[in-house]
């Protein structure tokens, strides 16, 4: 059994969270400064975001690239504040931000991510349909996908959002099936195929 980390006396900048170390079997986000953790997901969870990140990446033009659980400064404040840090289940983000975080370090930012992808895993319905989606259109970050595998038997159902001006993002409902899209890019997914 692993200990669990102590939690730090106070709230975390961006800065702090940069600092603090690895843990590969617990999952770490920064929520309004503080450090929330969470078990690595079911398999289910991770087969399907590998296979939407293989069709994603397939169809990806010139100039973006997806990635997996990687950590994202939502900058919802300035730098000296109680941050916010998400790690989605995949970003597509451009090459430039790649080369950005290479050359000066830190985190990509909200500004750099064209889509964030969330699959619900059991207990985090709330987090990632409420929660999340509401920092991510504070944040700007233009499209939102939410999977959702349900429960054993069911057929997975995609929903897409996209930001709407000043009201957040809107959505057309959850598709199952075949999705096809234009925004942020041109894409097809067999979403009967991700799990």
């Amino acid at each position: 059994m692993t200990a669990l980390p102590s939690q730090p006396q106070r709230l975390l900048t961006v800065a702090d969270y940069l600092v603090l170390p690895e843990d590969a079997e617990v999952h770490h986000e920064l929520q309004e400064g503080i450090l929330v953790m969470s078990p690595r997901p079911v398999p289910d969870h991770q087969l399907c975001q590998r296979r939407v990140a293989r069709r994603l990446e397939d169809q990806l033009p010139g100039g973006l690239e997806v990635l997996p659980e990687v950590d994202v400064d939502l900058q919802l404040v300035p730098g000296d504040r109680p941050a916010t840090v998400r790690a989605p289940d995949l970003v597509v983000v451009t090459r430039a931000a790649l080369d950005r975080v290479r050359r000066e370090g830190g985190l990509l930012r909200a500004a750099e991510v064209a889509l964030a992808v969330e699959i619900i895993s059991p207990g985090s319905r709330r987090l990632d349909t409420i929660v999340k989606h509401s920092e991510y259109a504070d944040a700007g970050i233009p499209h939102y996908w939410v999977v959702d595998l349900g429960e054993p038997g069911d057929r997975p159902q995609l929903t897409v959002h996209h930001l709407a001006g000043e009201f957040g993002y809107a959505d057309a409902g959850p598709v199952n099936g075949t999705f096809t899209a234009t925004e942020p890019f041109a894409v097809h997914l067999d979403l009967d195929a991700l799990v």
